[in-house]
């Protein structure tokens, strides 16, 4: 009963998904997967049920071949499955096994099972050649040949060896596919078999009598299906291109700034550029451009480009922190940062003047040795003379 149900648990993924319809097309496939055999249960003389085989977890594997009508399929189906016996339980003590006892586990043997069945299977989902995944469900009849031999031991002869050449069978089967080409689909399938075996005899004749036990499967299966029918190709013709016609040029006009724009527009009113002076601020004993300083020095270099000022003076300053000599040498270098930032935004190298003043203009007056930020600065000035 733990298999069972493990069987279902699996099944019901299975049938909880949507397979893809081949309209008019046959197909051929091939599938493989594990297999569940539920418990063989057989009489003795009068007694019901006293003889329980319990199988290993086997393998299942088809081969089919159908053709599909649109929402229904019908094929057929050569099929083989395979499962080891796994222990023998009996509802009484007997000697016939080797020794006195109810339960032999491990036991040996295997239970091998052909059949050749006729499926009608009906189709739900996406109905297309490039569909997404979709489902099938159904069920076959046909004929199965089956052989179980189960004993104790290896070097003792069977409790069962007996073989059923033709008995009626059936199943019931459901799934999901998955297209991969235009061709080919994988499938998903869940499989319950069902036949009844007529067996008549064993190797211990009188002991176990003509019985017909019941062996039901559960399989979970992978495979491939080839479809021989093919999508139609639809060939559609690429609509007209309308003949480009161009639009008439537009009037513009020339604003005082030196942009160009139409004449239906205003131009924008003439600023009139910041002169300055900038100042930009810096971390204590750092000569790095922050990100608060890079704006004001961009707003710098745009007011350079509309004066068009021949001269831009650099004033490095630092606070009264360090020593003095240490102050004009970090005053430079943060001018000297300054510098290349606005040669890099446009303004001529050979215009920038710099000029080192350490601690002795500081813009707010502490005392020695005090961290003041805002007498860490640059200040930017246009002009000659300008900035110092």
């Amino acid at each position: 009963m733990r298999k069972l149900a493990i069987a279902m648990a699996l099944s019901s993924t299975v049938l909880a998904a949507p397979a893809l319809a081949r309209d008019g097309a046959p197909y051929v496939g091939a599938e493989f997967g594990a297999m569940i055999v539920e418990d063989i249960e057989f009489d003795i003389g009068t007694t019901q049920n006293a003889l329980e085989i319990d199988h290993d977890y086997g393998y299942d594997g088809a081969i089919f071949a159908g053709y599909d009508l649109g929402t229904f399929r019908v094929e057929i189906e050569a099929s083989q499955k395979r499962a080891d016996v796994d222990a023998i339980q009996t509802g009484a003590a007997i000697n016939a096994f080797g020794r006195n006892s109810r339960n032999f586990d491990p036991a040996v043997g295997r239970t091998k099972i052909q059949s050749i069945m006729l499926n009608g299977l009906i189709d739900f989902g996406d109905d297309g050649w490039d569909g997404g995944v979709s489902g099938f469900i159904g069920g076959g009849v046909g004929l199965a040949r089956t052989r179980l031999t189960a004993g104790a031991f290896e070097n003792q002869p069977d409790v069962i060896d007996d073989r059923d050449s033709s008995s009626f069978a059936w199943q019931v089967v459901a799934g999901v596919r998955q297209a991969l080409t235009p061709n080919v689909d994988a499938t998903l399938k869940y499989r319950f078999f069902n036949t009844k075996p007529d067996f008549e005899g064993s190797a211990f004749p009188g002991f176990i009598g003509e019985t017909n036990p019941k062996i039901r499967t559960h399989s979970i299966l992978g495979g491939l299906t080839f479809n021989f029918g093919a999508p139609p190709v639809v060939v559609v013709p690429p609509a007209p291109q309308p003949e480009y016609v161009p639009p008439p040029p537009t009037p513009t006009q020339t604003c005082p700034n030196g942009s160009v724009i139409p004449v239906t527009q205003t131009c924008p009113p003439v600023v009139i550029p910041n002169p300055g002076p900038f100042i930009v601020f810096f971390d204590w004993d750092r000569s790095d451009i922050t990100p608060q300083a890079a704006a004001i020095l961009d707003n710098a270099a745009a007011a350079y480009q509309q004066t068009g000022q021949a001269q831009v003076v650099l004033a490095g300053h630092a606070d009264k922190s360090g020593s003095a000599d240490y102050n004009v040498g970090l005053s430079q270098r943060r001018a000297d940062a300054v510098r290349s930032y606005l040669a890099g935004r446009g303004v001529p190298s050979g215009a920038i003047a710099t000029e080192a003043f350490g601690e002795s203009r500081p813009l707010v007056n502490t005392a020695d040795g005090v961290r003041e930020p805002q007498n860490r600065r640059v200040e930017i000035t246009f002009g000659p003379g300008s900035g110092m």
